[in-house]
């Protein structure tokens, strides 16, 4: 590979460097990476952005929805002031979740609410 790409690192020169990155990084901020992309995940799978057409998949969402509620309960006593934010991110892809659904689940079993309570629409 480094016949065809003389100009890149070497694997272990890539892997050196990310463990640095990773290094320098605060634990907060790594996870609030990690939500970000689960956010903007879950709302693809939901069709919420206008600008690219997409086909909704609510069961793939429904995962997304539960993990990325699991990630922010763990890291609320260390996520400080972004607490309410991340918290409130997470509300309202429940709500375009239930908004979306044919068929609604039990208050307090929809994707997320075994951390947040029931969300209603």
């Amino acid at each position: 590979m480094t016949d065809t790409f003389p100009n890149h690192e070497t694997d272990a020169e890539l892997v050196i460097s990310a463990i640095g990155d990773l290094n320098r990084l605060a634990a907060v901020a790594i996870i609030g990476r990690h939500v970000a992309d689960l956010a903007t995940a879950c709302a693809v799978k939901l069709g919420l952005y206008a600008e690219v057409e997409t086909d909704r998949d609510l069961a793939e969402a429904r995962i997304l929805i539960e993990a990325l509620a699991g990630l922010i309960d763990g890291a609320a006593p260390h996520s400080g002031t972004h607490a309410t934010t991340l918290r409130e991110t997470l509300r309202q892809l429940q709500q375009a979740f239930r908004h979306y659904s044919l068929i609604q689940d039990e208050p307090g079993t929809a994707p997320g609410e075994r951390y947040t309570g029931y969300v209603s629409p």
